[in-house]
């Protein structure tokens, strides 16, 4: 599972409950601490039985997206919104569908597909939870549950404008025993898959944010293209196009300016 980056969520979830008791997650991933301690209790168990038992760990990052802060926030707040857009731009075939309260149902296009949820979340930091399957000539048919830790910070890039920097550390179990007892053989390949999934999915996400810095009326043209997004969603993408016009428009002046 690797869609995240492009159809994350933050919505409030209610998993079932779970003892944590006995159950003691570390709060360093990937040389990155996140607020372990600030997870409610009945995730706990649930992310500790991946990470206590994984296939496979990946890091990717960091990686940038040339979007403010509170933007790209708010596309990961709207996955079906943005899976939708990439798909429309010709970006990449991700779809992305809501399949109950905080629960999101995404496919890449490429043999991955599955649930995403969210744990955790604060201004620098969230903390999913997959369930999904890949299906290629390489990995034919797997599952597994994976925990995914994503660390955000705002940057400058070397224009002056604000951009984000993407960093996600990923713990893959395989449900299949079988699969499993042969992960020596299996860890390179898998790995190698979430890392690019990973890696793809945030250069993506890029490639959405430059078109909307550059080319505004076309983002727009295809968001009112049928079939239509709901009201809330249009209305946020014309205040994003507009703000990010204004932006660029601005840094734009600065460094022409004698």
């Amino acid at each position: 599972m690797a869609m995240l980056v492009v159809i994350g969520l933050s919505t409030t979830i209610n998993p079932d409950p779970a003892q944590s008791e006995t159950c003691s997650l570390p709060s360093e991933h990937g040389g990155m601490t996140f607020p372990i301690e600030k997870i409610d209790p009945a995730w706990v168990c649930r992310l500790y039985e991946i990470i206590d038992n994984y296939t496979t760990v990946s890091q990717v990052g960091p990686i940038r997206a040339g979007l403010p802060e509170s933007l790209y926030h708010q596309l990961l707040d709207r996955p079906t919104l943005a899976a939708t857009l990439i798909n429309r731009l010709e970006l990449g075939l991700y779809k992305s569908e809501a399949r109950g309260p905080g629960r999101f149902w995404g496919n890449d296009g490429e043999g991955t597909k599955g649930i995403v949820q969210l744990a955790y979340q604060d201004r620098t930091s969230r903390i999913y939870y997959l369930e999904g399957s890949h299906d290629s000539r390489l990995l034919p048919n797997i599952s597994g549950k994976a925990v995914v830790f994503l660390r955000m910070d705002s940057v400058k890039d070397a224009d002056g404008a604000e951009a984000m920097d993407s960093t996600m550390v990923s713990y893959m179990r395989l449900d299949n025993r079988i699969l499993s007892g042969v992960v020596t053989l299996l860890r390179p390949i898998i790995g190698g898959t979430i890392t690019r999934k990973l890696s793809k999915g945030v250069e993506t996400v890029n490639r959405l944010s430059a078109l909307m810095r550059q080319h505004p009326d076309r983002v727009l043209l295809k968001a009112l293209g049928p079939p239509a997004f709901p009201d809330d969603d249009v209305a946020f993408l014309k205040q994003a196009l507009d703000d990010l016009s204004h932006s660029s428009g601005a840094i734009s002046s600065r460094t022409t300016s004698p």
